[in-house]
């Protein structure tokens, strides 16, 4: 466990930080104008040059590879409330880098993410190992969509050719 969180921390940094860079990049760019062909030209033009927007895309980018990584060996239930954690890191990033001013309510709902990620991770610690359903995903959603064939006698047959 302490791996994962080490791993998710690490990940979560680098969204906060590229959330805040593809913000402050977004806000050099300028706002759209008219909805025009051209203006939306120089908007893409301006964004794909923005070093900020790039540098937040990379790290993006980097977050996502991590959460894959997590996702590929973690259940999902505990991974993705996990992620919560990340709008603690963007709030904080955001009053230190932007220096945002970040008002009491929405410290107190930063405070609530942290208890329900707590929540998560100590339901994890507890859980009680259980058996994987036989099977895989592949096959149970090939076994879903397979058509069946009947049978000469009329009943239910086995799964036909795939188209």
């Amino acid at each position: 466990m302490a791996k994962l969180v080490v791993i998710l921390i690490i990940a979560l940094t680098f969204e906060a930080v590229g959330v805040v860079l593809l913000s402050a990049g977004l806000k050099e760019i300028g706002e759209i104008k008219s909805i025009t062909p051209g203006e939306i030209g120089r908007i893409i033009l301006r964004g794909a040059c923005n070093a900020k927007i790039l540098a937040g895309m990379v790290l993006e980018t980097i977050f996502f590879i991590g959460l894959l990584t997590l996702l590929k060996k973690h259940d999902v239930s505990l991974i993705w409330p996990l992620t919560s954690l990340g709008f603690v890191l963007t709030t904080l990033s955001a009053r230190f880098l932007l220096h945002e001013q970040v008002p009491a309510g929405r410290w107190c709902g930063v405070g609530l993410i942290v208890l329900g990620a707590a929540l998560v991770s100590w339901t994890e610690r507890n859980r009680t190992p259980s058996t994987p359903p036989p099977g895989n995903i592949e096959s149970t959603l090939s076994a879903a969509v397979s058509p069946t064939v009947p049978s000469p006698d009329g009943t239910s047959g086995e799964p036909g050719p795939k188209p």
